[in-house]
């Protein structure tokens, strides 16, 4: 039986493209690299596969440091001797290392592991991840242009900016300004791109009252989704903000653990759920929790936490594999690089990527050029508990 048998977690430092930041605070900068976590796991047969991990406190709890020793400490003594193919049983394993707290516990360290047991499972079959789950409903996902501006002038540059690598639809990041400036950036982007489909996000930057008047007055410029407004564990507030909103409102940062999103269907204090890797915990329970939504008959939705090109793969999998058709938030090619991506790489072009077709996440992974953007050395797990 093909097992588990080594996992090296890497620590690395991505060149950064432009400056950008949520309402929880910066999440790159440009100039300084941006940190992600990448993990190697490979089995005794020398099938390997590769997962990462997106440090963002301005958005989550989860630290590189933190995200580092929960997989050496915790996640990956656990994985280490388990049968590649036991997806679902490392999902449990990893409930046991790490107990939750409201929802999930560590959900981007076990995303890590999770996305890489499944590209080294998938590719020691010869199968990429859509052929392993036998579902792959569309070819292509449409991405969103990203616009985190500073000012209304700032956002029409970067409309502009965006039409120009051929993106058709966009996301404004909200909830960094005051209600005034928010609003009026928002109208600047809807002036400067009267087509497109618009997408807000507020990264739960607004209390109960600021989000309905804000959602009323988004409401004349014709926005699609009104995103995660409220903190995440104000479920009260987003069924009533969902009751009265002119504006769908869409749900992310609270739904970690598909019981997350069974709650808020109990509560009828949903109508759109964003899918998002790694805030799940992994491909296992992303599966699972965007499968709850298409039972349910909710809108389901894709976003990202601004990953390199092994994220990227993950997501475009999972969202090919639910048929996801609106424009998806997957943003990492916009503010970040990926040296280590080597072919077969992922193709984006006019701001439609193309769901790689090659066994497991169907990319390349240099890994020399891994250890050399290494910001220390590589950490390495070869023995069980």
């Amino acid at each position: 039986m093909n097992r588990i048998a080594r996992i090296e977690i890497f620590t690395v430092g991505l060149p950064s493209l432009r400056d950008f930041a949520v309402a929880g605070g910066s999440v790159v900068r440009s100039g300084r690299p941006a940190v992600r976590v990448l993990v190697k796991v490979t089995a005794d047969d020398g099938a390997a596969g590769w997962g990462e991990a997106t440090p963002i406190p301005s958005w989550t709890y989860e630290t590189t440091e933190s995200i580092v020793s929960t997989i050496e400490g915790y996640l990956a003594p656990a994985a280490v001797g388990r049968p590649l193919w036991d997806l679902d049983g490392l999902s449990r394993a990893f409930d046991r290392t790490i107990s939750k707290g409201f929802s999930i516990g560590m959900p981007l360290a076990r995303a890590a592991v999770d996305v890489a047991c499944h590209d080294a499972f998938a590719r020691s079959l010869g199968l990429p991840l859509g052929e392993l789950w036998g579902r792959r409903r569309r070819d292509t996902i449409e991405l969103a242009w990203i616009v985190a501006p500073g000012s209304a002038a700032d956002a029409a540059a970067s409309v502009a900016e965006g039409r120009a690598h051929g993106y058709r639809h966009l996301k404004v990041k909200v909830g960094l300004h005051t209600e005034e400036e928010d609003v009026a950036i928002v109208a600047a982007v809807r002036a400067a791109a009267p087509d497109a489909v618009l997408w807000v996000d507020a990264n739960q930057g607004y209390t109960a009252a600021t989000a309905l008047r804000v959602a009323r007055r988004l409401a004349d410029l014709d926005i699609a989704v009104f995103e995660q407004p409220l903190p995440s564990n104000d479920i009260a507030g987003l069924r009533r903000l969902r009751e009265a909103s002119p504006v769908p409102v869409a749900v992310d940062e609270s739904l970690r653990h598909p019981s997350d999103l069974a709650t808020f269907v109990r509560l009828d204090a949903i109508d759109i759920a964003v899918a998002k890797v790694q805030r799940c915990g992994g491909l296992t329970l992303a599966l699972r929790q965007c499968q709850l939504a298409e039972d349910c008959g909710l809108v389901v939705m894709g976003s990202g936490l601004t990953e390199s090109d092994i994220g990227l793969a993950a997501s475009l999998h999972l969202f090919a594999a639910f048929g996801v058709d609106t424009p998806v938030d997957l943003n990492g090619r916009q503010f970040i690089a990926s040296p280590y991506a080597t072919e077969p790489a992922i193709t984006v072009s006019d701001g439609i990527a193309h769901v790689p077709t090659g066994p497991g996440l169907g990319i390349g992974v240099d890994e020399e050029v891994v250890r050399s953007l290494a910001l220390e050395p590589a950490r390495v797990v070869t023995r069980w508990r």
